[in-house]
């Protein structure tokens, strides 16, 4: 449960405005966001190696917006005509709803965080 709290904390309360519209346009700015974003879990008195690894798997999934490649796979996997031009903004096809693109997105980048962050904070 504190690994939760700790990540909602770093995502949400702690990212300005000015990172989250930023964060995927420029390296650095990701890399802020995510130091901002790993100092809570200073709390769960991680290992040196789990910090590191919630940090720089931040910056690469919010920088590249790594969720949307996840997605795509898997609804390539029963959508095989879909083709990465119809879907590379989320993942989904661009006729899905934008609120709901945009809201799966939000949960599979989420996803993606808290089960590295799990997997780091358990066994490194």
């Amino acid at each position: 449960m504190e690994q939760l709290i700790l990540h909602l904390i770093g995502d949400y309360l702690t990212q300005t405005d000015w990172m989250a519209k930023n964060k995927t346009s420029k390296i650095w700015i990701a890399a802020l966001h995510s130091a901002v974003y790993s100092v809570p879990f200073l709390l769960l008195s991680p290992s040196i190696l789990a910090l590191t690894v919630i940090f720089s798997t931040h910056v690469l999934i919010d920088r590249y917006r790594l969720a949307r490649f996840v997605i795509y796979a898997k609804n390539k996997v029963t959508e095989p005509s879909l083709q990465w031009c119809d879907a590379c903004k989320t993942g989904y096809h661009k006729d899905t709803p934008s609120w709901l693109a945009t809201m799966l997105f939000i949960i599979a980048d989420n996803t993606m965080h808290l089960t590295i962050n799990y997997a780091s904070l358990r066994w490194l």
